[in-house]
């Protein structure tokens, strides 16, 4: 069975991803990144601090994949270079300490028009990001893209709470006028599990994938077995 860490396992997504890994028969231990304590699992191996700096140098070996759902919003970090800290640094802080110690597989929770060149800030950050974990040389590198995530979360912004309202009316009546344009937290948590596993299981050929948002849905849900 294979072996996971993960990083952001009580967000939106990376709660989801915890929750997809501790049930799969596919997995053995997963340990997991946190700032708090998380619920008992037998799977589960927390590494907790309250000082996410740190983090990196106590990242484990012996691990397959890592999985970083690791990010905030602006308004909860308050303002965008505290942002940037830990959507960018602490994420490409970590996946240096992942490589260091020896894990082959890397998959990013980055997000829709990711791209270093943007003149917006948050897609260029994203992208910038991309760019320097694909430097990182692992073995698979897998960049998972969904676009407007749909589930609870208290901080969200006004425009984007009512966004996220519309998402799932639209999805209560038919997915396919949710889907190309926003994403259920746990159909991304079992997409980037499952890239995960095909690459520990030899079903990854390239050595950088992305995953866009009808990938997402194919993966995580039309072709999701539990």
């Amino acid at each position: 069975m294979a072996t996971f860490a993960l990083v952001g396992s009580t967000g939106l997504v990376g709660s989801h991803v915890l929750t997809t890994l501790s049930n799969s028969s596919s997995v053995g231990t997963i340990h997991a990144f946190s700032r708090k304590e998380l619920l008992s699992n037998p799977k589960v191996k927390p590494i907790v601090s309250s000082e996410s700096a740190l983090w990196p140098a106590q990242f484990p070996t012996g691990i397959e994949v890592f999985i970083s759902a690791l990010g905030t919003t602006r308004a909860r970090a308050g303002g965008f270079d505290h942002q940037r800290k830990i959507d960018y640094d602490f994420n490409l802080d970590l996946a240096k300490a992942a490589k260091a110690a020896g894990t082959k597989s890397y998959v990013l929770i980055s997000t829709q028009g990711a791209d270093s060149s943007s003149r917006f800030g948050y897609p260029q950050m994203k992208g910038q990001l991309e760019d320097a974990v694909k430097a990182l040389n692992f073995d698979h590198t897998v960049l998972v893209r969904p676009g407007l995530l749909v589930g609870e979360r208290t901080e969200s912004a006004t425009a984007e709470y009512v966004l996220r309202r519309l998402a799932g009316l639209m999805g209560s009546l038919s997915n396919r006028l949710k889907d190309p344009w926003a994403q259920d937290a746990d159909v991304v948590a079992k997409a980037a599990v499952q890239a995960g596993l095909d690459c520990v299981e030899g079903r990854e050929k390239e050595k950088v994938r992305v995953l866009g948002m009808s990938d997402i849905v194919r993966l995580g849900r039309t072709e999701w077995k539990e």
